[in-house]
């Protein structure tokens, strides 16, 4: 097997740019199972069939082995069944001493649920069909022998495949496809070539800085790399998903921070990921909570961090935008920050409002215990970045800023003398005008404004960090607060966003030490534990989502920053 890249598919499943199936063992929210997977991320997080080794007719037990081009079921006498993609669509396999059996992890169809199997009498495939896909899984051997048991059996069945045997040697593959057969050409060795070569270039371009005191990068890049679909049903173009695990989904935040990682080595991509929610734009200018192949979540929103990030996004974007790309970006975030300024102000009222945690993207942060329709002063910081972003864009292109400008001013002076406090911001109520504030990490936002607050403004949030700090970054909820919970989504754990943000304010406000050892301590966490959805700020053990792209993108990003500079500098 190559080397390139080892990692265990407990924490990170096996999959290829462009493809929306992957190999694992979690078949589910927080469930793994002790079997590989194939997964689809079609219509959900499916597990479509399960993949198991056989030796003299009975399931064995094996080593997996995985790195970015191949995965493998291993035993010490060098039996061994390989696994590599064939593009976007089909996983080819091949084995020497071991027998693979390919099972319909469900057992039972009905007429709208479950899997149908059948031989295909055009060229001899076993064919599953999933309603939960609404795709085929073609199976076809390429050298050795097949066995099907099931099929075309209806109701409650074993049904299954077997590829190959334990005695020589065997080739199949397996394709996702809507309809009939497709020749294979590569052969097996050429196609983990040819993945290498794919993979190393996409390294190249996303980390050429790395060295070896930045170890975790090519598994950074990887997560990224193997969470990347093409465009396909509500996915209208090439993009990131947060994981292939269960949160198989586009968040209208974290597509920001992946666009930043790509910006340097992939700015055609990156300008993809920044835009892609923003495709679904309502005609009140709000960009949905999430995307998924199938369907677009309108519930809540995410924070407008847009303007913030468009700014370090073409800071450090590989090429110069077109006049047509400004001009998309322009109106796009002017749409955006209308819906804030024109539907999520309460009448008379110059602040704006969450209507949910959810809306804010610290789903469960205490500053919403004491009421959830919050005027929450991060929500006018970072419209306050967008503003300014929107006037700059504006004086670029000729269009109109008086407006944008007396709205920013209006926002500040808002934010400074309705939501400060000598000790700190606070989140005001939006129906009663009843202060709310909480001890959340969210409070501390604002200082991605840097030196448009106050001096004694940026001093106080400054000291008010400490409570935060761990050996592992910035809890979002301090240790020691009643409130801290060390799995408690955004009551406790570190997160990649509010890292990177509390970064940037901290760069921005005059305290680059600080921001400093904070990037510091997030890169030593993630090349420590990988690259979850957060972490355990006392232990800095990953939790929930162990394959999250935002992580792994603020990971390349800071790693970037420390090693040329902050993208602030190269404005």
């Amino acid at each position: 097997m190559s080397h390139t890249c080892p990692f265990d598919i407990r924490q990170i499943p096996f999959s290829t740019r462009g493809s929306w199936l992957s190999l694992s063992p979690v078949t589910g929210l927080h469930e793994t199972t002790d079997a590989i997977h194939l997964d689809s991320h079609v219509n959900g997080l499916r597990a479509v069939l399960r993949l198991a080794p056989v030796r003299e007719g009975v399931v064995t037990p094996v080593e997996w082995v995985a790195d970015a081009t191949r995965f493998a079921w291993r035993l010490d006498d060098g039996a061994v069944v390989e696994a590599t993609f064939d593009g976007p669509d089909a996983v080819r396999l091949r084995g020497s001493g071991l027998a693979l059996r390919v099972v319909d992890p469900v057992g039972g169809l009905t007429p709208f649920t479950g899997s149908y199997l059948f031989v295909d009498p055009v060229d001899g495939a076993a064919v599953f069909t999933s309603y939960e896909t609404g795709r085929r899984y073609r199976i076809r051997p390429l050298a050795g022998s097949i066995d099907v048991v099931g099929a075309e059996a209806l109701g409650r069945a074993d049904r299954s495949v077997l590829l190959g045997s334990d005695v020589g040697e065997w080739e199949a593959e397996i394709r996702q496809t809507t309809g009939g057969p497709r020749g294979a050409h590569a052969s097996f060795d050429e196609l983990v070539a040819a993945n290498d070569c794919a993979f190393q270039e996409w390294l190249d371009l996303v980390a050429p800085w790395r060295d070896e005191s930045t170890q975790a990068a090519a598994l950074a890049a990887f997560v990224l790399w193997s969470a990347t679909v093409s465009a396909e049903g509500e996915l209208t173009r090439e993009t990131i998903l947060m994981s292939k695990h269960w949160m198989n989904r586009v968040w209208s935040w974290d597509h920001v921070f992946n666009a930043l990682a790509l910006a340097p080595g992939h700015p055609d991509l990156a300008l993809d990921q920044f835009l892609a929610p923003f495709d679904h734009q309502d005609e009140t200018g709000a960009i949905p909570d999430s995307i998924g192949h199938s369907d677009v979540l309108w519930n809540f929103v995410k924070p407008p961090i847009h303007g913030w990030g468009f700014r370090r996004l073409r800071a450090t974007l590989g090429r110069p935008m077109t006049i047509d790309e400004l001009v998309e970006v322009h109106d796009r975030l002017a749409a955006w920050t209308r819906h804030w300024l024109d539907h999520r102000r309460a009448p008379g009222r110059a602040l704006p409002y969450y209507e949910h945690g959810n809306d804010s993207g610290w789903d469960n942060a205490t500053t919403f215990d004491g009421a959830r329709v919050v005027e929450s002063p991060d929500l006018a910081a970072y419209l306050v970045l967008q503003l300014e972003t929107l006037c700059e864009l504006g004086d670029e292109l000729g269009r109109p800023v008086d407006e944008w400008m007396l709205e920013r001013d209006r926002l500040l002076d808002a934010l400074l003398g309705e939501l400060w406090t000598p000790d700190g911001f606070v989140g005001v109520e939006a129906h009663s005008r009843r202060p709310t504030s909480g001890t959340s990490l969210l409070m501390l936002m604002p200082l991605i404004l840097g030196t448009r607050l106050p001096d004694e403004v940026r001093t106080v949030m400054a000291a008010r960090l400490v409570d935060h700090l761990t050996p592992f970054g910035p809890a979002t909820e301090p240790p020691r607060s009643s409130a801290y919970d060390d799995d408690g989504y955004w009551r406790g754990p570190i997160w990649a966003p509010s890292t990177a943000l509390l970064e940037s304010g901290l760069r921005d406000s005059g305290f680059g030490e600080l921001a400093d050892e904070i990037s510091a301590r997030f890169r030593r966490l993630c090349e420590t534990s990988g690259f979850a959805e957060n972490f355990s700020a006392t232990t800095g053990e990953g939790l929930r989502d162990r394959a999250y792209t935002w992580t792994a993108a603020v990971y390349l990003t800071l790693c970037a920053d420390a090693a040329h500079g902050p993208a602030v500098d190269r404005q």
